[in-house]
């Protein structure tokens, strides 16, 4: 009886928490250049849209946008010349790429919108290598953050601290590493956001996967015998 009535709140809590973010979703900029990350941008996404949220892929070079592995994507939105259409949504999110960050940091377009969410008290997030960008954009001083490791990114860090966690949240900028945490990543942008990335976990079977041993070590016995 007690698990009943446990589940019973779940179950009502989440209803009111879908009736909430139905009413009134927060809006998600998910910026796309050439040479993005496939696998962490529609990650990204999938996993925002599955929260409730109202997400547009915005486009700095046009509307069907080729990434690192020639997967092409085509952009809800193209960025022009004028922002102010841009500055309304709640969270602007920077997926990686080595390409298609070298591009963003070459846009001053996402250099004057990456400052002005973070000066707005907005979310700013970024993974993988675009902390570069928050960098090059300086909005990163004083902050804990994590990216992809190596010599491509660090030194970039001076003001701030970089840790290898897989998701970094401090104050309302989220930071992660690579294609491999493009999940936690995602997920941790629906926490953020009010949504509740458990429901959509348990849907993608999320826990079971992280308790998957790696084939190596003998998670597929026949394979590893032939």
């Amino acid at each position: 009886m007690k698990k009943l009535t446990s589940l019973m709140v779940l179950m009502s809590s989440a209803c009111v928490m879908s009736s909430a973010l139905a009413a009134n979703p927060a809006k998600v900029m998910v910026m796309l250049a050439p040479g993005f990350e496939e696998g962490e941008t529609v990650e990204i996404l999938d996993v925002l849209r599955r929260g409730g949220f109202h997400v547009d892929s915005v486009s700095i070079a046009g509307e069907q946008v080729s990434g690192a592995h020639k997967i092409t994507i085509k952009a809800d939105k193209v960025l022009g010349k004028d922002l102010k259409a841009y500055q309304d949504y709640d969270m602007i999110v920077l997926p990686g790429g080595w390409t298609g960050v070298d591009n963003m940091i070459a846009d001053q377009r996402v250099h004057e919108l990456v400052r002005h969410y973070d000066k707005s008290g907005k979310w700013v997030a970024a993974m993988c290598a675009a902390p570069n960008v928050l960098a090059k954009a300086g909005v990163i001083q004083g902050k804990t953050i994590t990216a992809y490791p190596g010599k491509k990114t660090e030194p970039f860090y001076t003001g701030a601290t970089y840790v290898r966690d897989t998701v970094v949240i401090d104050g309302k900028m989220v930071t992660s590493r690579g294609p491999g945490t493009a999940l936690p990543f995602a997920f941790a942008l629906v926490d953020v956001l009010g949504g509740d990335s458990d429901f959509i976990k348990g849907r993608f079977l999320y826990n079971e996967m992280k308790l998957w041993p790696d084939w190596q070590k003998g998670a597929y016995p026949a394979q590893a015998k032939k």
